[in-house]
């Protein structure tokens, strides 16, 4: 017993749209066993498939076959997902947070931002 990639990849919540989940295939964000795979290509449980979703990718296992698209608690029990942890992120060297209501930064204040930011030297007319 087999379904289409495309079609599993839909059912179990991975895509919003089976559309999108040809598209993906037909674009090579889909692989199967580490081979690219077309849409109509057929999966079975015990498959590993790495899905390219905005740049990064999941590694799932197919443990249940599904046709329809179903609620998240059963999709989720029809897949093993692989996926390693992303690494952690740096808060505050992202983001420079103010008080709000602080007004506007001072020079002083938006130099320290800048440098936070990764942004140390000022050249306004580039």
């Amino acid at each position: 017993m087999s379904v289409r990639v495309d079609s599993w990849l839909w059912a179990v919540r991975v895509y919003k749209t089976r559309s999108a989940a040809t598209t993906a295939c037909r674009a090579g964000h889909v692989r199967v066993n580490g081979e690219k795979a077309k849409a109509a290509q057929a999966v079975k449980p015990g498959d590993e498939l790495r899905v390219r979703i905005a740049g990064f990718d999941r590694i799932l296992v197919v443990k249940e076959l599904l046709t329809k698209r179903v609620g998240a608690p059963i999709a989720a029990a029809a897949m093993e997902d692989r996926t390693p942890a992303p690494p952690p992120r740096e808060h505050m060297a992202m983001h420079a947070v103010r008080d709000r209501g602080a007004g506007r930064p001072t020079k002083r204040e938006r130099r320290d931002i800048d440098k936070l930011r990764g942004r140390d030297e000022f050249t306004p007319y580039e």
